[in-house]
């Protein structure tokens, strides 16, 4: 299994939440930084089938919606890979 960790730890900024997205899942200088680019990445882009999400819990409270939102395309793309080959996962832990 190939995994991926994005660690939001005390993240303050949306665009420091897509910093770490970046990093977490080593994606192109090019990334969009925006959730339909999240979404793009995750389904066709990554090399990882299982991604933790640690410290979801300790990011600014203007970013809690930001967050139900990567939930929710996490979930999109669990369905959407689900009766595959190589089915995706991830998992929440704070």
């Amino acid at each position: 299994m190939r995994k991926a960790i994005i660690d939001l730890t005390d993240c303050k900024y949306l665009m420091e939440l897509h910093e770490r997205i970046k990093d977490g899942l080593k994606l192109q200088d090019g990334y969009g930084k925006n959730w339909s680019a999240f979404w793009d990445d995750i389904n066709r882009n990554i090399k990882c089938d299982f991604i933790t999400v640690k410290g979801s819990k300790t990011v600014a409270d203007d970013l809690k919606g930001s967050v139900e939102k990567m939930r929710e395309i996490l979930e999109r793309n669990k369905q959407y890979w689900a009766h595959s080959s190589s089915p995706f996962d991830y998992e929440f832990v704070d």
